[in-house]
């Protein structure tokens, strides 16, 4: 690590405002969303575990991507809550940069999962006969495991080559530390960095996002086969909150990420990253999960066992 950076020892995270009257407004935001994503998410997972029904491949990847979903604002969130009610802003060097990696690796393990939906949805919809030949357990395993090894890794590559640069400054604006706000403080050259970056994270990012498109072309091309529009309608429903999730998803992380530097805007940052790292998360339970007629059908069972 460069000798210069062990002079800074922490770093302080100014958060979303530094507007007093804010302050109970985005705490109250905060702590909202968080509840309702931990306690959506968490109820989705628990359905999951305990109905056999759906004890399947489409919902073994729902009930990872609500595990990550938590993951991935219990990462950031409550630092920002801490921060809002202490006024204690400061996160420590180490600290920092571990929040970057596991950060980096949850939110690109998300992108993962939509993948692999995606050929869930193309193998039930354009290869229902081999279904269960496609997306078999040890297909899912396989996918999920050799995903983690991937972002982890990625991950990795990210955290060293940007805790590595020489800092001149301390104050992040932001409400967590992330790689563009963490480059603006750097009094080093980071042209090199930045283009690994890009090229690196295109193929992390970018990969996946082209599988869904191919994935939805053919799914698409087989639903207009259909000959009553009552049947490609039924069909494509199926589909349909997974390709919002997916919409909402890859246009901030694009827009956040893989945007010139001229471009860069601290507002605009700001906002975009509590969309994928806050919003969606807090909404895939309702957007995805819970508009699924067999989760809701298990969540009639399991209210009924309660009454």
């Amino acid at each position: 690590m460069d000798l210069k950076n062990q002079t800074i020892s922490s770093f302080t995270l100014l958060g979303l405002s530094e507007n007093p009257y804010l302050r109970l407004p985005l705490f109250s935001f905060f702590m909202v969303a968080y509840i309702l994503c931990v306690l959506g998410n968490c109820l989705i997972v628990i359905l999951i575990l305990t109905q056999p029904q759906l004890h399947t491949p489409m919902y073994t990847l729902l009930g990872n991507l609500s595990i990550v979903d938590v993951c991935l604002t219990s990462i950031t969130i409550p630092q920002a809550l801490s921060a809002l009610q202490t006024q204690n802003k400061i996160i420590s060097f180490h600290g920092c940069f571990a929040q970057l990696f596991l950060f980096h690796t949850v939110g690109n393990m998300d992108s993962f999962l939509l993948a692999i939906m995606a050929l869930d949805r193309y193998a039930a919809v354009c290869q229902p006969l081999q279904y269960t030949t496609i997306m078999g357990k040890r297909t899912c395993v396989t996918l999920i495991t050799s995903s983690w090894a991937v972002v982890a890794l990625h991950s990795t590559l990210y955290t060293a080559m940007i805790s590595t640069l020489t800092y001149c400054g301390w104050v992040i604006h932001h409400y967590f530390c992330d790689v563009p706000a963490l480059l603006v403080l750097s009094c080093t050259d980071t042209y090199a960095r930045q283009l690994t970056v890009f090229i690196e994270g295109s193929l992390i990012v970018l990969g996946p996002m082209l599988f869904i498109l191919g994935s939805y072309i053919l799914i698409i091309r087989e639903i207009l086969k259909l000959r009553t529009s009552k049947n490609r309608r039924q069909t494509f429903s199926t589909c349909s909150s997974h390709l919002t999730v997916v919409i909402l998803f890859y246009s901030s992380i694009i827009f956040m990420y893989f945007r010139p530097s001229s471009l860069y805007s601290l507002a605009y940052d700001q906002v975009i990253s509590m969309v994928y790292s806050v919003i969606i998360p807090m909404l895939n339970p309702f957007l995805y999960s819970l508009r699924n007629k067999e989760v809701k059908e298990a969540l009639k069972r399991v209210t009924r066992c309660y009454k």
